[in-house]
C-alpha cells in the first residue's frame, strides 16, 4: 500500500511507492526467497489520506472494502498467507483493522509490515520531515529536491553515495521479517476459528 502525498521532501507525490518498492527489491536481491515462496502484487495506490497534502485519497471504509476484495481474489488463487506491506503512516491503523477482519471473515493468515517500523517513516513526527527519506528519494530519482522543507538538502551526487548506506540495514530487516513469516507455521484447520468454549461451571 502506497499513498500519494506531499511530505515536504521536495519530490513527486509518488515518493512513497518509489521507496517502498526499492526497499523490497533490495531485500529480495540480497536474500532471494526460494522459488514460488513469494508473490508480489502491484501496490494499492488509492488509500486513506487526510488533509490537502494528499492526492487521490479514499475514505477508510472504501479502502477496507478494497483490501477485502483484493484478499478474496488472492485467496481464490489458492494463497492463504498475506503480508500487507505499507508505506503510508495514515494507513497503519487501517491495515491493522483490515488484517484482523480478514483473519476472521476469510480465514487468512495475515501479517503486516510498515515502512515506518523498518526505520523510514514518512510521518513528519515532531514537525520535520525525514532527511534520510529525502536523501534516498534524491538518489533514486536522480533529481535534486525542489521547494524542500528540509534546509540544505544533499545534492544528487552526495545522495547517491549516502542512500545505499541508509537503505541496506532497512532492507536487511525486511528480508529477515519475510524469512520469519515464511517459517511461521500455517494456521490449523485451514484457518477456521474454533467456537468459543464456555467456561466449566464450578460445583
Amino acid at each position: 500500500m502506497a499513498g500519494m502525498a506531499d511530505w515536504g521532501l521536495g519530490h513527486a507525490l509518488d515518493a512513497e511507492e518509489l521507496v517502498l518498492m526499492h526497499v523490497l527489491r533490495q531485500a529480495l536481491t540480497a536474500h532471494p526467497p526460494a522459488p514460488h515462496r513469494l508473490l508480489g502484487i502491484p501496490p494499492l495506490r488509492f488509500v486513506f489520506g487526510p488533509g490537502p497534502a494528499t492526492a487521490f485519497a479514499t475514505d477508510p471504509p472504501t479502502v477496507h472494502q478494497c483490501l477485502d476484495e483484493v484478499a478474496a481474489s488472492i485467496a481464490a488463487s489458492g494463497f492463504r498467507r498475506i503480508v500487507l506491506y505499507n508505506s503510508s503512516p495514515w494507513n497503519e491503523e487501517l491495515t491493522a483493522a483490515a488484517a484482523r477482519d480478514l483473519r476472521i471473515s476469510r480465514q487468512l493468515q495475515m501479517f503486516r509490515i510498515s515502512l515506518s517500523g523498518l526505520g523510514l517513516d514518512f510521518s513528519p513526527g515532531e514537525g520535520s520531515p525525514s532527511r534520510e527519506l529525502q536523501t534516498v528519494i534524491t538518489a533514486l530519482t536522480g533529481c535534486a529536491p525542489e521547494a524542500s522543507a528540509i534546509p540544505d538538502p544533499l545534492p544528487v551526487t552526495a545522495a547517491a553515495i549516502a542512500a545505499p548506506k541508509i537503505v541496506a540495514p532497512i532492507a536487511e530487516r525486511l528480508a529477515q521479517l519475510i524469512a520469519e513469516i515464511d517459517r511461521w507455521p500455517a494456521l490449523p484447520d485451514a484457518g477456521r476459528i474454533p467456537p468459543a468454549t464456555p467456561p466449566a461451571l464450578s460445583s
